[in-house]
């Protein structure tokens, strides 16, 4: 009786982590714009890099057995290059203007770019933000949607409004740092931070 006693309490326990496992995992998904935890959202992704304009930079995506999406590759300076990116296809992105993106990455060290591609899209023109990481350690950014910057061509774009959320088509990742050689960012997911309390009229 106490082994099969004691046996019922093991399998309550660890039907009880199983539960709590799925239920985390079913909340990021929820509450995730992309998850790449799920292999097929990466199939949505693209890259684009320097070589539209002559440059040699390459950079390439694929999923990772840990649940992310890897961008990687090398960055080149020749002929007059320097970038590398990838982009997501079409979002439907619903949040306030005080609301943030949280981003869940394990870089390299080096500092990223986050775009946002409005949906009136103009050659070489996203919203830009940094996105610093930690050589081989998972960290989370958060970046609020004002701090964003309006850039064509790399440079600040003046006398031009803050994006509004309803005219987001899209989001990606770049590496344009100016430093040649080998870079690897894993992406596993990116979500809407509810706007804090401070922020709240």
């Amino acid at each position: 009786m106490n082994i099969v006693f004691v046996t019922t309490v093991l399998a309550a326990v660890f039907a009880g982590q199983l539960a709590g496992t799925t239920e985390q995992d079913a909340l990021v998904e929820q509450d995730a714009l992309v998850n790449f935890q799920n292999q097929k959202e990466a199939s949505a992704w693209s890259a684009v890099n320097d070589g539209v304009m002559g440059g040699r930079s390459v950079g390439k995506i694929k999923s990772t057995t840990d649940g992310a999406m890897q961008f990687f590759g090398t960055l080149s300076l020749e002929n007059n290059g320097g970038f590398a990116s990838i982009r997501s296809g079409r979002l439907q992105v619903e949040m306030d203007p005080q609301e943030a993106f949280r981003v869940r990455v394990k870089g390299d060290g080096r500092t990223y770019i986050f775009n946002l591609y409005p949906k009136t899209r103009r050659m070489a023109f996203s919203y830009r933000a940094s996105l610093p990481t930690v050589a081989g350690e998972w960290t989370e950014v958060t970046v609020p949607l004002e701090d964003f910057t309006p850039t064509s061509f790399g440079r600040r774009v003046q006398n031009k409004g803050p994006l509004s959320p309803d005219q987001i088509s899209g989001i990606g990742f770049m590496l344009s740092d100016k430093k040649a050689g080998p870079f690897e960012l894993e992406i596993q997911w990116v979500r809407i931070e509810p706007a804090s309390v401070e922020d709240s009229p």
